[in-house]
């Protein structure tokens, strides 16, 4: 049995995979010594606030320049989010070399595309919805409609801030489905279940996306 365990560190949670299941903590709360020993650690890490001490079970991946016939837009690969890079390898892999867009809905919102070749054309980022709401010290309520209008502060925050982000990935996918009208539509992140309702195009939700990449991506190196 793979005796390897593949860590997916964010600015808001952390998951990690270990002999085919998921687990998930908040980043704060997150104690790499806490981990069933593995025979290696694979680590994707795009939180500020975590910080190891390079022990020699430990990989630190970083986004490379290429995996199989997909191919990094950035002129320095590095500089890449690994986390985007490995959540483009798993949805490359599903794609069956079809064109696709990734969606990580989490602390950041950020959308990638690659075409049918593999090439990856850049993508976007922008705050997610937690920290557009930390600009303003206002409350939130649950919304079930963002066409009304609020009728009070909490209810003009919730909605205005909700459009926000549910109509900045609605544009953009429909923008991008002119120009790439086949792509596959893959969508992750823990933020995902406070838009799922206002998203108006067809996608498959993959909850673990990065973990996936990041599998995918160890296994292909051996």
């Amino acid at each position: 049995m793979n005796n390897s365990i593949y860590l997916d560190i964010g600015n808001s949670n952390t998951k990690w995979k270990f002999q085919n299941s998921y687990f998930k903590i908040s980043t704060n709360r997150f104690d790499i010594n806490k981990l069933p020993k593995s025979s290696k650690k694979w680590l994707s890490n795009v939180s500020t606030e975590f910080k190891f001490d390079g022990d020699s079970d430990i990989v630190l991946v970083k986004s490379q320049a290429r995996y199989k016939s997909l191919k990094n837009a950035y002129k320095e690969p590095h500089l890449l989010g690994s986390d985007r890079w490995l959540a483009m390898i798993a949805s490359y892999e599903m794609s069956y070399l079809n064109s696709f867009i990734t969606i990580d809905i989490g602390s950041a919102v950020t959308i990638d595309v690659v075409d049918s070749s593999g090439n990856h054309q850049g993508g976007l980022i922008c705050p997610g919805l937690k920290k557009i709401r930390q600009t303003f010290n206002f409350p939130v309520n649950y919304i079930s409609n963002i066409q009304s209008l609020g009728v009070s502060t909490q209810e003009a925050w919730s909605i205005g801030t909700l459009c926000l982000i549910a109509n900045f990935i609605n544009f953009k996918v429909n923008q991008l489905k002119i120009e790439f009208p086949d792509a596959l539509i893959f969508v992750s992140g823990g933020g995902f279940e406070k838009v799922k309702k206002f998203i108006q195009f067809t996608y498959e939700y993959h909850e673990n996306l990065v973990l996936d990449g990041l599998e995918f991506y160890v296994d292909n190196m051996r």
